[in-house]
């Protein structure tokens, strides 16, 4: 009897373990899974990094002269044009040293003209007598001395006549010579220096009057460039010092966006690369890499790179915190994927599944290069055309039995989402 029931309870054992392997075999889970294909694309390389916000042009608009402010034209917050009158200091004074000035150059003006239109000086007119009447002498002795050598040729006349006509005619000559020369330098050198110092005296006085008009130009502030005020330090009636800002403007018809880049990335970056800007809870904004700095921070040992955006309707504020994103290179036929296609593994490994011709998910372990916000590229692990799991792969083993879907579709009987997979375990 014993023998018996041992071989009744030995073959209930056998059945109730072939039972256990039909139900085991049966519940095995095929997951539903979404799947897309690697592909080759162009992918952009991204540099990122936090910013702030620049003016585009800024100036502080400090007077020349001290003096109160007599009026001011614009407020904070007005927009103003480049040479527009923003404000005036009292001058009176000035205007009062303008005039003088103005006098005595309208003066010099009158005597350099005088001056070099007068008619000779009278030291001139002696001069111009005294030659006429060497001249005249000149001519006489030399007709003399001419009549004489004509006689004595003849013999009509004594030598010792000759002589003596000829050495009276020497002595004209000579006075001739010294009253012409003294004329010519009383014409060419005493005239001269006159005109030249009433001209010089002319000179002076411009200047002088030109100082005094840019001294009363000053009194008027003109804004240097076309902008928006963001402040004014004083009020009407108050001291304006020389070298003391008066306002401040700004030009934010476009801002610009300062960002402190790693060296390392800072190498690819050039003028004219393609930006874009984030700023909280805004879409991004396009702009252009305009300054990469050649010297590097020694405090942060990062590079300043500016990117230049436009702001027409002037919403974007200096001082802003915004995010930018440049585009340091894109790269063509990348093996790429999409961002969900990445997976974590035990070891912290990053890894596909793909699905193969057998329908089962296969580990893939993958090294990635540069990402974007829908793509992300391969460099090893995975080729061009195969099947990678985008949706249902978190938790699905090594092998599992897998069946392509659609998101959103049931699993048939028997089957079993990765997800839910994944809890039971």
């Amino acid at each position: 009897m014993h023998k018996t029931t041992a071989l009744i309870l030995l073959a209930w054992l056998i059945a109730l373990a072939g039972c256990s392997k039909k139900e085991e075999k049966e519940a095995e889970p095929v997951v539903p899974v979404e799947v897309t294909a690697a592909s080759q694309d162009s992918i952009r390389r991204i540099i990122t990094s936090d910013a702030v916000l620049y003016p585009k042009n800024q100036t502080s608009v400090t007077p020349k002269v001290s003096a109160p402010v007599r009026k001011f034209y614009v407020n904070r917050g007005d927009h103003v044009k480049e040479g527009q009158v923003i404000a005036l200091l009292e001058n009176r004074d000035l205007a009062a040293a303008a005039l003088e000035s103005k006098g005595m150059y309208e003066q010099a003006q009158a005597n350099y003209k005088v001056t070099s239109a007068a008619s000779v000086p009278e030291q001139v007119t002696t001069a111009q007598a005294n030659v006429q009447a060497a001249k005249q002498a000149l001519d006489a002795a030399q007709k003399v001395f001419e009549s004489r050598q004509k006689l004595f040729a003849d013999g009509a006349l004594a030598r010792r006549q000759v002589d003596e006509a000829q050495v009276a005619y020497v002595q004209a000559k000579s006075q001739y010579d010294t009253a012409q020369q003294h004329l010519n330098a009383l014409q060419d050198v005493g005239k001269q220096e006159q005109i030249k110092g009433a001209a010089a005296q002319a000179d002076a006085a411009k200047a002088h009057y030109e100082g005094a008009q840019a001294q009363l130009g000053y009194s008027e502030i003109h804004s240097p460039i076309t902008g928006a005020v963001t402040d004014r330090s004083i009020y009407e009636g108050e001291m304006a010092n020389a070298g003391t800002p008066l306002l401040t403007i700004m030009d934010v018809s476009r801002v610009v966006a300062r960002a402190n880049i790693a060296q390392n990335q800072a190498t690819d970056l050039k003028v004219g690369d393609a930006a874009a800007i984030t700023v909280e809870g805004s879409e991004e904004i396009p702009g252009k890499v305009t300054v990469v700095s050649p010297a590097v921070d020694p405090n942060s040992t990062t590079v300043q790179v500016w990117v230049e955006i436009p702001n027409p309707h002037e919403r974007l504020r200096p001082g802003t915190s915004v995010h930018v994103a440049i585009v340091a290179d894109t790269l063509k036929n990348a093996v790429v994927v999409p961002p969900a296609a990445l997976l974590p593994n035990a070891e912290g490994e990053t890894t596909v599944m793909v699905v193969g011709s057998d329908s089962k998910a296969h580990e893939h372990k993958v090294e990635v290069g540069v990402r974007e916000l829908d793509k992300v590229q391969i460099l090893s692990g995975v080729k061009p055309g195969e099947q990678v799991i985008v949706l249902g792969g978190v938790g699905l083993e090594d092998g599992a039995q897998v069946r392509v879907g659609k998101p959103g579709e049931k699993p048939a009987a028997g089957e079993k989402a990765g997800d839910d997979k994944a809890e039971e375990k």
